[in-house]
């Protein structure tokens, strides 16, 4: 069940000492975000980036992917799409701990940067792991549920990136996770970018990188 189809690039299988795992957006694959290595290798040396396709076609783009339905873009209804993101959850973290033992990285060696619906999931799903991410890092997401001291296991450092002209996902997205997370003990650290609608800038390439070094390099 929780075997993903993946892209990966870097050092062979098993030599890697660091991971960085991409989850894509809505509609998209893994190759679209896994471009982003081109960015983060040289200073990201020793590292392995792999980006996985979500487990279900998506509704409204066939040749893409999502990790679950949304209701106002695909006219499914709440509870159904609440049945399919559960199904999603167990099927990124059985996938977490396969990817895991397969490149024998640990996961204080290993950081999740997602976009949109990845966002979303990697929010939803590495806190509620028992071993912490090095880091993760959100493009343009939100927060599907508050964390309470009932199922976060862990806090790894976060990063929540997002543009202020947002057209899919609201821009107070961001400060309404950020608050969500500090209140639950999460340590966490925001960028806005201006004119920025639903994507990825260079700047915030520029941020999430150093922000990766930060916690993956240059650890205690």
């Amino acid at each position: 069940m929780s075997r993903l189809r993946y892209g990966r690039q870097g050092p062979a299988k098993g030599q890697a000492e660091r991971l960085v795992i991409f989850l894509h957006g809505y509609g998209a694959d893994g190759k679209d975000l896994l471009s982003l290595h081109e960015h983060m290798s040289s200073v990201l040396q020793g590292t392995a980036f792999v980006s996985p396709d979500a487990p279900e076609p998506c509704r409204v783009n066939p040749g893409g992917f999502q990790w679950f339905p949304i209701p106002w873009i695909d006219g499914t209804s709440e509870a159904e799409a609440a049945m399919a993101a559960g199904r999603a959850f167990a099927i990124l973290n059985s996938w977490l701990d396969e990817i895991a033992r397969e490149e024998g990285v640990a996961a204080s060696d290993t950081a999740i940067v997602g976009f949109s619906q990845g966002t979303m999931m990697a929010l939803h799903v590495a806190p509620r792991r028992p071993d912490p991410f090095a880091a993760i890092v959100g493009f343009s997401g939100r927060l599907l549920a508050s964390p309470s001291s009932d199922d976060v296991q862990s806090r790894p450092p976060i990063l929540l990136l997002h543009g202020e002209s947002d057209e899919m996902v609201p821009f107070d997205s961001m400060a309404a996770a950020e608050s969500a997370l500090t209140d639950a003990g999460f340590s966490v650290r925001t960028h806005a970018t201006p004119n920025l609608g639903h994507g990825i800038s260079v700047d915030g390439i520029e941020i999430a990188r150093a922000f990766l070094v930060e916690h993956l390099v240059g650890k205690a």
